[in-house]
């Protein structure tokens, strides 16, 4: 009997333990859970510059032909970039006049603040990243967070020199989405995904007129509604729809980037105020 009793204490004790949290109050649960967070940030991002400077001497490393094509790639991806800077000027202007014109309100402006990722947590559930830049560079909670093909995610928690990205996949994010080259809004949300397989997302209230197959998928992109995300950027790609349960409207899988689970630098967009337009 005594070694049964000494064999079940250490789970009377995790019990006793687990019963005690439960009872303490929500704000000293914050407020500890955010205090462990401060703490053990300087060591995520300790090793985080630890695996930059490491592949920064990998990179030393590398022969002078290596060097020189890698240049040559680098001025066409600048070239490239300087014509498409040019046309996002011009398009910019244009979307100005017509603000101006109509009277209308302008959209928000947004600073790209680029972070590097220290750390990735890909479970069922969360879905989440964290990012080596927080209060200290003005990001603040809500703020899109986009790579070059379409969104990551947006900020969920923001510490002092961190911050925690809910990816687009986690299923807490909801948005209003367009199919690419429609106008009619869509509901989309991130899904309950396996830790090792592709992520998914889901999406709601499908037109019925719209179909996709795995040989012909559509892009579902954001729609500006809302201010939350500019229009335009890429959420995934449906594959799959099926009438909904009361046969409105139908539903469907979207297939996420599986590059986010391997970004190692994102880009926030942190909102800044615009000047009202002029009206006339």
């Amino acid at each position: 009997m005594p070694k049964r009793f000494d064999q079940a204490r250490p789970f009377t004790t995790l019990a006793i333990v687990a019963l005690g949290w439960l009872l303490v109050p929500a704000a000293i649960k914050t407020f500890a859970r955010a205090s462990f967070f401060e703490l053990t940030a300087p060591i995520v991002a300790a090793e985080s510059h630890v695996r930059d400077l490491r592949d920064y001497w990998a990179l030393r490393l590398h022969s002078q032909n290596d060097l020189i094509e890698a240049g040559r790639d680098l001025a066409r991806v600048n070239a490239s970039y300087a014509l498409s800077v040019q046309r996002n000027n011009d398009l910019q202007a244009e979307i100005e006049g017509l603000e101006t014109h109509l009277r209308l309100p302008p959209q928000p402006n947004f600073r790209y603040e680029t972070a590097r990722v220290i750390d990735r947590d890909f479970s069922a559930w969360w879905q989440r990243m964290t990012i080596r830049k927080g209060k200290n560079f003005g990001i603040t909670v809500g703020a899109p967070v986009v790579f070059t093909d379409g969104v990551v995610g947006r900020i969920a928690e923001v510490y002092e020199t961190t911050a925690v990205v809910d990816l687009i996949s986690n299923p807490g994010v909801r948005l209003a989405a367009f199919f690419e080259g429609g106008d009619r809004p869509v509901s989309y949300q991130g899904g309950v995904n396996p830790a090792f397989g592709p992520a998914r997302g889901v999406v709601e209230f499908v037109p019925l007129e719209i179909f996709v197959t795995d040989d012909a998928p559509k892009r579902l992109v954001t729609s500006g509604l809302g201010g939350e995300f500019p229009r335009g950027l890429t959420i995934g790609y449906v594959t799959h729809l099926e009438p909904s349960a009361d046969g409105l409207f139908k539903n469907g899988t979207v297939q996420i980037d599986p590059r986010l689970s391997a970004l190692t630098e994102v880009a926030v967009l942190v909102p800044e105020p615009n000047e009202a337009a002029p009206i006339r």
